[in-house]
């Protein structure tokens, strides 16, 4: 892994930059830098590119501008942030009478691409503006001083900011606006809590939709969209969490658990148990 720091200022933007080349490990296996670097815009001039392999997050921190991205115009202020796909063509600008500062990252990883769908999925938009800003700027800043540093972890401790930053950057992406359907995100989340507390009682789609007044298909295809799996999935994997304490934790019997947690009869709850986690109750409090 090699990293190469640049300062330079020419008529048209001053900027610290840091060309990251990861190790193959990395490449193949983390999220990793490309490059990073913060600048300020001495002149209005237009960035343009296309068909990059690399994913970009960049905020304003002064000034404003506009981001041109996938046939569509954005207007950038202090405070804007950017993620997008840099497979496809973009170019931004700063405004002529408001020049900007920006922190930025160019970075990829093998499994980018599907978390960057997934944040479209829910909603995620090319320009977010959070409430608190300054959490991606820091996120940025440490990523600068990592890639400069000499750690021999370095690989490690970026894709671990790196991680931190996408899950920034996915905490903003719920935009239910965005749907054509009548969106009420607390109803979703008060399913999900209801759930958690009743995990052992006989809980059925018809009558979770019939309790929070909510229509089958915006329930199953919101909860889905909004936790990343079906409510039948997550209701088990509550249910295999709480009788898993119960194994290690507790003497009573296989039978008691399986009733205890929701899943039911003996032979059932065995198989069930050992379809989650590859062993059955047994043998995991025998591990345990």
């Amino acid at each position: 892994m090699e990293s190469l720091f640049t300062n330079s200022k020419s008529k048209i933007v001053d900027s610290d930059r840091v060309l990251y080349t990861a190790s193959t490990f990395a490449r193949n296996s983390l999220f990793h830098l490309q490059e990073i670097g913060r600048l300020e815009a001495l002149k209005p001039h237009t960035s343009s590119r296309s068909n990059l392999q690399s994913y970009l997050f960049f905020i304003v921190e002064k000034g404003s501008g506009l981001l041109k991205y996938n046939g569509r115009e954005y207007e950038l202020s202090k405070g804007s942030c950017v993620f997008i796909d840099c497979r496809k063509p973009y170019s931004h600008q700063p405004d002529p009478d408001d020049l900007w500062t920006l922190s930025w990252c160019h970075f990829y990883g093998p499994t980018l691409s599907s978390i960057y769908n997934k944040y479209c999925e829910r909603g995620g938009r090319p320009v977010f503006a959070p409430s608190d800003t300054e959490i991606f700027v820091n996120v940025i800043r440490e990523l600068i001083g990592i890639a400069k540093s000499g750690e021999h972890l370095r690989d490690m401790l970026i894709n671990e900011k790196l991680s931190m930053l996408l899950r920034l950057i996915m905490a903003e992406s719920w935009h239910p606006e965005d749907k054509a359907l009548p969106v009420k995100k607390a109803s979703v989340l008060e399913v999900k809590a209801y759930l958690d507390e009743n995990y052992e009682s006989k809980i059925s789609l018809d009558g979770l939709c019939a309790k929070f007044f909510i229509s089958k298909h915006y329930l199953t295809h919101s909860f889905k969209e909004q936790f990343g799996m079906t409510i039948t999935s997550y209701l088990l994997s509550v249910r295999i969490t709480h009788a898993k304490q119960l194994l290690r934790f507790t003497n009573k019997s296989v039978e008691e658990i399986g009733y205890e947690v929701g899943i039911g009869a003996p032979h059932y709850f065995s198989r069930v148990f050992k379809e989650v986690e590859g062993v059955s109750p047994t043998v995991y409090r025998e591990q345990w």
